[in-house]
């Protein structure tokens, strides 16, 4: 996630790609001197999940790419197996706020319903309201072999993903999840206020395009906590690289499903804390 320092040297930026950023009035204090000046400020919106008319979740993310959003939040979830299950997906503006809308097999619809997750997510948690145990520590099933990387093609990924994310160049308050391939050649980017969305959206972004899971890997830039291993062991990503670090849960989950698991992933190194067989050229 970008620090005010990059806000500020993004102000050639005329605007925003979407409405995820507002332009507003704030007071700049420097040597104790107070400055009015405009500055770009990170939107962020309720956005309501509704399968089959019936509501579902409540997440506060940023405004902007809807149908990857509910989409990937879906296939990551575990409410579809396949793209192909979500139809009809119809997004409308609210006083309120965004809802979206979409169609799910009366099977998918019935085992929502028994799971109860009616809940009010925020933007920097991915579980709240949920009320079962069994629905928090979901354990997706092994991913497959995936492709092998060296540091060169990690640190080309990472070194695009700093110069791909528009929104916190601009505001310095989101995080963002990328897509690169087996180069380290960022193919897809999706940027939000949250970790889980931005993840969910670059997901929902990869079962439209028709990613292969196992020619690429992932990069995102929060710590990479047990949802977002979660996730991406869902959807088969078989490598997650983060810019901050891991929880002991998401160390554990990547170990059993055989996701490759990076952290403090920088241009001087990083820390391997799962599966380093994907990683080429280390040696102890």
């Amino acid at each position: 996630m970008a620090d005010n320092g990059t806000t500020r040297a993004a102000s050639a930026i005329a605007s925003p790609p979407d409405a995820s950023a507002v332009r507003r009035r704030v007071g700049r204090v420097r040597d104790g001197r107070i400055e009015l000046t405009e500055d770009w400020i990170a939107a962020e919106v309720p956005v309501a999940l509704l399968y089959n008319d019936t509501p579902h979740v409540v997440m506060m993310a940023s405004p902007g790419d809807f149908e990857d959003f509910v989409l990937g939040f879906s296939l990551s979830e575990g409410i579809v197996d396949s793209p192909g299950e979500l139809s009809g997906v119809r997004v409308e503006t609210l006083l309120e706020g965004i809802e979206v809308r979409g169609t799910i097999p009366a099977a998918r619809a019935e085992a929502v319903a028994l799971r109860q997750r009616n809940l009010t997510g925020r933007s920097s948690c991915g579980l709240c309201g949920t009320q079962e145990l069994e629905h928090v520590v979901r354990h997706p099933a092994p991913v497959g072999e995936g492709p092998r990387i060296d540091r060169a093609i990690l640190q080309r990924a990472l070194s695009a993903l700093r110069a791909a994310q528009p929104v916190a160049a601009m505001t310095g308050a989101t995080h963002a999840a990328a897509w690169a391939d087996a180069s380290g050649e960022l193919v897809l980017v999706r940027e939000d206020v949250g970790r889980h969305n931005a993840l969910d959206k670059l997901i929902g972004a990869m079962a439209r395009a028709g990613t292969d899971v196992d020619q690429g890997f992932a990069v995102v830039t929060s710590r990479a906590s047990y949802e977002m291993v979660q996730k991406a062991a869902t959807v088969g990503i078989t490598l997650l690289a983060a810019i901050s670090a891991p929880t002991a849960l998401a160390m554990h989950l990547a170990e059993s499903t055989g996701v490759t698991l990076i952290g403090f992933a920088r241009d001087d190194g990083h820390v391997v804390y799962a599966h380093p067989q994907r990683l080429t050229e280390l040696r102890s």
